[in-house]
């Protein structure tokens, strides 16, 4: 009797004990939103600050860990935080862009309750509203492996981050004013790394040591390419997929892309420049920071290295992979054996946020249930430049898209107001939202018949891209896939009169933001929401467990933008920690 309480007694203790300790980790911020005086581009100008800094602070955070950030906007404008590439797994109404998420208004506050759900690598997060990316309000986000999930490379002896990309010297103001008066902006005035112009930030290395670059493309409009003097790079992961580890002396990166390197201090004492330079420019533009040895007393020298300019063949032999070359004409090997030092993949035998390894994951052998073509253009209507997809070039509703759903307000939106595919009719407005089946799997292809490089985001998801090339996309493209260790991620770009194509299994239900990372392109947006089968009251976007009491925000479509109505609600079925609390005082 007694050796059977001690069982129950230890039975129970274990359950305790696992009880407690099987949460994740919880990680809390507050964060101060405030205009300040940057001078990135050498004169003052007025950015928008985090806790009073610019970039704003970095977020370290391990697979699984809980991440509750208060943010208190003192700006005289609405605002909103967009995390790109989290996924928001079951909860997209922390996405933090127009439409899921209600703005914060000015001197009021909002909690996101995020989780870094099965992911891991390098991402950052930005301002979603008016413009605001232009003055600053971004960061870094890390998401580090689990203790007990092997890396494919040993840990190296620093992480940095590197968040570089174009600048203007208008402001956010004037600049969404010339956007908002049908005109497109013009090129930028320079490039920033981590905020700062020519040699203004320093990386410091140690002599022999290996170190983490994690560099994200935070720009409004140009793709960038990165490199170190006298240094090659390794690259490592994009976008939390481990690559393959082929060795680079210079990296693309796209608006919103973001990718890992590993770098190896290897030379002789003394400093190097850091280059980040634009890409498909006319007028090519540069910055750089310092790469600063221990100890070392000399400092950088002779020019700085020169990279790609304006050639997109060597920008897309980067981006494809081996398996798509292999099926071109034999003409083209001598091309392939040139470039095979360049090709992005997928390392099939490393784990991602899970033991298990990448490659188990077989895309490839899925056949897709529905093919969605999606062709910008840059159409004139009513008298204004206008941007569209499928002909349809949005506008935001007067009410955030997932609230007028929950609520059933009519009038908003309505789903399947996208095409799948461009007609040749005259382009329209309207807020496009398109449907998709929840736990489907789709063929999603971009088709850019614009002369400049476009750049693809799809907020909670990552996928698979299968192939890319010139031209029009047609079902004899896909003899060219790659189906067998293409990157997965969740951004891609597409060249000019060109094509990209990505599978993605739509398992997130949710109301989720496609769009152009380009931000003067500010009408190329889709939303899609997934539906679940059969759909619940009252909402087909609901991804998380509710409580009472929670406030809510809703735009006052009679006295515009900037004009918000708070309410409480006491329902069982309303708020919770994926509910918004904006409206509270």
């Amino acid at each position: 009797m007694v050796e059977t309480r001690n069982i129950v007694f230890i039975c129970a203790l274990f359950f305790v004990i696992s009880s407690i300790n099987g949460e994740d980790p919880y990680r809390f911020f507050t964060w101060k939103i405030t205009y300040g005086d940057i001078y990135p581009m050498g004169v003052k100008q007025q950015g928008i600050l985090i806790n009073g800094q610019f970039p704003g602070p970095q977020i370290n955070c391990v697979t699984n860990d809980n991440l509750i950030i208060s943010v208190y906007n003192y700006l005289n404008e609405p605002f909103l935080l967009s995390w790109n590439g989290l996924q928001h797994r079951r909860n997209s109404w922390q996405d933090g862009t127009y439409g899921t998420t209600c703005p914060i208004p000015p001197g009021k506050n909002f909690t996101y309750m995020l989780q870094a759900k099965d992911q891991i690598g390098s991402y950052f997060y930005f301002p979603s509203l008016g413009l605001h990316k232009a003055a600053g309000g971004y960061g870094g986000i890390k998401i580090y492996s689990r203790p007990h999930i092997p890396v494919p490379f040993p840990f190296p002896a620093g992480d940095h981050t590197v968040l570089a990309g174009d600048w203007y010297k208008k402001s956010h103001q004037r600049l969404r004013h010339i956007l908002d008066m049908g005109r497109s902006i013009s090129n930028p005035d320079g490039l920033v790394i981590n905020g700062r112009g020519w040699n203004g930030y320093t990386f410091d290395v140690e002599q022999g040591k290996t170190y983490r670059f994690r560099i994200s493309n935070v720009g409004l409009t140009t793709s960038i390419n990165f490199r170190i003097q006298g240094h090659t790079m390794k690259l490592v992961e994009v976008e939390g997929s481990h690559t393959l580890q082929n060795t680079y002396t210079s990296l693309d990166l796209h608006l919103g892309q973001s990718a890992s390197v590993l770098v190896t201090a290897d030379q002789p004492l003394k400093d190097y420049y850091v280059v980040v330079s634009s890409r498909f420019t006319t007028r090519v533009l540069m910055t750089t920071a310092i790469l600063h040895y221990k100890n070392s007393k000399t400092g950088v020298s002779g020019p700085p290295p020169g990279g790609p300019t304006t050639q997109i063949a060597w920008s897309l032999m980067q981006a494809r992979t081996m398996r798509y070359f292999l099926r071109m004409h034999i003409f083209f090997i001598h091309v392939i054996l040139t470039y095979i030092h360049l090709w992005i993949r997928w390392n099939l035998t490393a784990s991602g946020p899970r033991p298990n390894p990448q490659g188990s994951y077989h895309y490839g052998m899925i056949k897709p249930s529905r093919t969605i073509i999606l062709s910008n253009s840059a159409p004139w209507i009513n008298g204004k430049q206008r941007y569209a997809v499928n002909g349809v070039s949005f506008v935001a509703g007067d009410t955030p898209l997932k609230l007028a759903d929950y609520f059933n307000i009519g009038g908003v939106f309505s789903v399947g107001s996208i095409p799948d595919k461009s007609s040749d009719g005259e382009a329209y407005l309207k807020t496009s939202v398109m449907h998709a089946d929840f736990r489907s799997f789709a063929e999603i292809v971009f088709q850019n018949w614009e002369d400049s490089v476009q750049s693809w985001h799809i907020d909670g998801y990552s996928f698979f891209v299968v192939g890319m090339d010139g031209g029009q996309w047609t079902s004899a493209s896909r003899s060219r896939y790659n189906l067998r260790d293409t990157v997965a991620r969740s951004t891609v770009q597409v060249y000019p009169k060109a094509w990209t194509a990505i599978y993605i299994a739509l398992d997130n239900v949710g109301m989720w933001n496609i769009r152009s990372e380009n931000w003067k392109l500010v009408n190329i947006n889709v939303q899609m929401a997934p539906f679940p089968h059969p759909p619940p009251k009252p909402s087909y976007y609901d991804g998380g467990r509710k409580r009472k009491g929670r406030a809510i925000c809703a735009l006052d479509a009679k006295t515009g933008f900037d004009q918000f109505a708070s309410v409480v609600e006491n329902h069982d079925d309303v708020g919770g920690p994926f509910f918004p609390t904006a409206a509270i005082k």
